[in-house]
């Protein structure tokens, strides 16, 4: 990044300190490890990490400047150093003063399931026009939204923001950061279910309806879902002049008439006020064919132009373990990874599932799908798992592995001839998918972040000479910057 975008002056202002020297800061950053020179750096202080104790490395890789809540012990007190009660505090000040002096006109993503794929696909769309700022994978909480903000330049025409939450009262303050002009709620669905006991999926569409608590245009919402009507009337309440629905659903704005899923993309006819579009998605699986027709709604809510919209979202690529499809060699050819691992609920994993019903295996080859936990789905948990004997059944899926407590139910519930094995965490299950692989085979690895399928997909990717060891650290180091 090499434009200006902050002054000392600026920093100062936003943090409302006295003096923070003579600099000019053109990104900013949370981790020394990643910091490229001129970012300014804020140190937070997390649960197993503490950016205080990285300030000297900060300094050193080229920021020219810390916010600090404290000096660390022998290094020099000096005006590189910006010093604040409360470094987190700050860096929702400086948020929210890149908000404030931003031109962009801006739409924010949240829902169940498809958010950051949401996100991704607007930021394409967006970008193939005009300069667009979106959040980086899925910084989406308390930590990614305001720093996501604070890079935020001046001259953005678009902002694409992703807000995320597993608790009531998440995404009100962060909503009211980010004052989207569109806001888009892909879904509501059981997810993060096992926080809200009392009041189950009502609970989660409470939650998701924050995102209307800092008023906006347009709202983007799932004509599909069941709580569609309930998140209408909320935004309308909260100040949205205009709703859009989109799906398939006869009322929609934005009305799916059409999804060819094929292995490598899939192909969408659509109805988007009155206009007929027919375009192709680089990425396989009706939910993305979905969640396009949002971000058509929401291309065209921000007054942007639909055409090259439509021709980016052919270049749409899956984000980092959602989807994403890899070859690696097996038993002297070579098998199709599809890797999913990044997450998992009832809803994602059927949508996944459909998508490895598309594939198509080589010749001799089969669809194999290695499944771990969903987790924090409540009480109800088991039987969820269980269920998905059914979509592995219709989707004509060959042989399914699985792993940890909760699959153990799937596995007793399958079909002896689906049965391939069954283990107790990810890496026991690992080397038993490697061995079972032969060429032609089409492999699905899916889990909530907390079963660790990654494990099993690096496991393959190793046999490619590629350990995925970087995607993976990157999926750890953003995992305790964002939720769900």
């Amino acid at each position: 990044m090499s434009a200006k975008l902050w002054t000392a002056n600026e920093v100062a202002e936003a943090l409302g300190i006295a003096n923070a020297g003579d600099f000019t800061a053109h990104g900013v950053s949370i981790d020394s490890r990643t910091l490229e020179s001129g970012e300014l750096f804020v140190a937070l202080a997390g649960p197993r990490h503490d950016g205080h104790d990285h300030i000297a490395a900060a300094l050193s890789a080229g920021a020219p400047a810390a916010i600090v809540a404290r000096a660390p012990a022998g290094l020099p007190n000096s005006e590189r150093l910006l010093v604040v009660p409360d470094t987190l505090e700050a860096l929702r000040q400086l948020g929210k003063a890149g908000r404030r002096r931003a031109r962009a006109r801006i739409a924010a993503v949240t829902g169940s399931v498809g958010k950051t794929g949401a996100k991704e696909a607007l930021r394409l769309a967006l970008a193939a026009q005009a300069e667009t700022h979106a959040s980086a994978g899925s910084f989406n909480n308390h930590i990614g939204v305001p720093l996501t903000l604070a890079r935020l330049p001046v001259d953005a025409a678009y902002g694409a923001f992703e807000i995320g939450m597993n608790h009531v009262g998440e995404i009100e303050p962060l909503v009211r950061l980010v004052r989207p002009h569109v806001a888009i709620v892909t879904n509501v669905e059981p997810v993060h279910l096992e926080f809200f006991p009392d009041n189950g999926l009502d609970g989660i569409a409470e939650a998701k309806a924050e995102i209307f608590e800092a008023g906006g245009e347009t709202a983007v919402l799932n004509r599909d879902n069941a709580y569609f009507d309930f998140l209408a009337a909320r935004a309308r309440s909260r100040g949205f002049t205009r709703v859009v629905g989109f799906g398939a659903h006869d009322s929609a704005d934005a009305r799916l008439l059409d999804a060819a899923v094929e292995p490598a993309g899939t192909t969408v006819t659509a109805e988007l006020n009155g206009r007929r579009l027919t375009y192709r998605l680089g990425v396989a699986g009706l939910h993305w064919a979905q969640n396009s027709l949002a971000v058509l709604a929401a291309v065209d809510a921000l007054g942007a132009d639909l055409a090259p919209a439509l021709g980016a979202l052919e270049k749409l690529t899956p984000p980092k373990g959602r989807g994403q499809r890899h070859r690696v060699p097996c038993r002297g050819g070579s098998c199709e990874l599809i890797d999913d691992a990044y997450n998992a609920s009832p809803v994602s994993m059927r949508a996944a599932l459909a998508v490895l019903g598309a594939a198509a295996p080589g010749i001799g080859g089969r669809r194999i799908a290695a499944l771990g936990d969903m987790l924090e789905l409540g009480p109800d948990s088991p039987r969820m798992h269980a269920d998905l004997a059914g979509a592995l059944v219709a989707q004509g899926i060959d042989l399914v592995f699985t792993c940890g407590r909760l699959m153990a139910e799937l596995d007793a519930a399958l079909p002896q001839r689906l049965r391939a094995a069954h283990a107790a965490d990810s890496r026991e299950l690992a080397p038993l998918v490697k061995a079972a692989l032969r060429p032609g085979d089409v492999v699905l690895v899916k889990g909530s972040r907390g079963s660790r399928m990654g494990h099993v997909v690096e496991t393959l990717l190793a046999a490619n000479g590629n350990s995925g060891g970087g995607d993976t650290a990157r999926h750890a180091r953003a995992s305790r910057v964002v939720n769900g």
